[in-house]
């Protein structure tokens, strides 16, 4: 449903982690009823933004996908309250964001299409019909599938979570003994896996804004070391923006709009990872109707100076009340981050100094910063050097989650 123009629109907003404050925060300033529903662990938390937001409610879960309680608690809420909005501040969360939609009729991201930002197979088997490459693939459903998956293609592989994010629950199997083991320990989980060749290469994100079901901004980064290696084997995370116009850059943006408008994503914001091979060509990877993790939105602001959290609510605002959306000025720097966990409680950068640092992480054992320059060549220069740094002054490894945590 619309909103009539003389009406407060009312956002339901909901999530499992902290994160989206500038989301709640944009809303607010453009006259929005904000409803916040969240996790017992976290409702009383400082992070939220409580000036942003008018009602914040409580599942006792630890998690808000557990049905059918979400429903039957929103669908209470929306006797007393018209819903023009319903958006999953975190990836865990679309998916119910979209069956509620569903079930109480409000517009936005649907199942089915959600389905396609979620779950890694479905999401491979549509690049792969739409002519996008995609490193080989097997669904771990069907034995005889995956028998002759692992006859025709060597080791290793990767077998993934199909609904996690980020690296989490990923496992690199180096043989079909090895596989077949770890699918007996999964037992009726297995289904929930997906086999992938494993591919050596450079991973690259792209982050981007649509509107109307077109591609209205991206911007495209490239990892340091791949996401998979840094979370199982405790490196140090770091991600910088490509060259504009560069040949890597310009395939990327391609690609991008590509998938996107494939994948008829409407409206909202999506992280989009791909992989260039040692072939040199670019293989699909994954991709998420969300912001990017780790601190991403910081660099892609402190470079272009687009804000992903305020303008995904503004695109959200302006469909609401049927107004055009339009991106404010862009800037044309370059910017990149370095971020670890730390031996330290509260780790002290105060003897990094130079004056390109515009963002420091404050988070408990946790270190980071972005800096920005209209140099690329100086940010890859200073992330280089920040990652030999943080290694001595810093860093600290623990073992990589099964499971995603707060």
């Amino acid at each position: 449903m619309t909103e009539k123009p003389n009406q407060q629109p009312t956002i339901l907003c909901l999530s499992s982690y902290e994160k989206g404050d500038d989301f709640l925060r944009e809303c607010k300033r453009q006259g929005c009823h904000v409803v916040l529903v969240t996790v017992k662990k976290l409702g009383e938390s400082s992070y939220w933004p409580r000036e942003a937001i008018d009602e914040i409610y409580m599942l006792p879960s630890d998690e808000l996908n557990t049905q059918p309680d979400i429903t039957y608690a929103i669908s209470y809420l929306a006797r007393t309250r018209k819903f023009a909005s319903i958006v999953a501040l975190d990836e865990f969360d679309i998916e119910i964001a979209a069956s509620l939609r569903e079930h109480l009729r409000i517009p936005g991201m649907g199942e089915t299409t959600a389905r396609r930002f979620r779950d890694k197979l479905a999401m491979r088997i549509e690049a792969r019909e739409l002519g996008i490459r995609v490193p080989e693939f097997s669904g771990v459903i069907n034995y005889d599938d995956l028998k002759e998956f692992i006859e025709r293609i060597s080791p290793p592989w990767v077998l993934k979570p199909r609904l996690s994010a980020s690296a989490i629950g990923i496992k690199k199997i180096h043989s079909g003994e090895e596989l077949w083991r770890t699918l007996d320990e999964l037992g009726d989980e297995q289904s929930f896996r997906v086999l992938e060749k494993y591919i050596p290469g450079e991973i690259f994100h792209v982050d981007s804004i649509i509107w109307d079901g077109e591609v209205v901004f991206a911007a495209a980064h490239g990892y340091g070391q791949p996401p998979l290696n840094v979370m199982h084997e405790g490196g140090i995370f770091t991600t910088h923006s490509l060259l504009r116009g560069s040949d890597d850059e310009q395939a990327l943006q391609q690609l991008n709009r590509q998938l996107l408008k494939s994948f008829r994503l409407v409206r909202g914001v999506a992280h989009s990872e791909f992989i260039k091979g040692e072939d040199g060509k670019f293989y699909f990877l994954e991709t998420a109707a969300r912001v990017g993790g780790a601190y991403i939105s910081e660099v892609v602001k402190a470079a272009t100076g687009i804000d992903l959290w305020s303008e995904w609510a503004c695109v959200e605002v302006a469909h609401i009340k049927q107004q055009p959306y339009s991106l404010p000025p862009l800037k044309n720097d370059y910017a990149g981050i370095v971020l670890s966990l730390a031996k330290q409680e509260e780790p002290d950068t105060s003897a990094y100094t130079e004056s390109e640092i515009v963002f420091r992480v404050h988070k408990k054992h946790h270190v980071g910063l972005v800096v920005a320059s209209p140099s690329v060549e100086r940010v890859q220069s200073l992330i280089a050097n920040y990652t030999e740094r943080f290694y001595q002054d810093f860093h600290a490894s623990v073992p990589p989650p099964d499971k995603p945590t707060a």
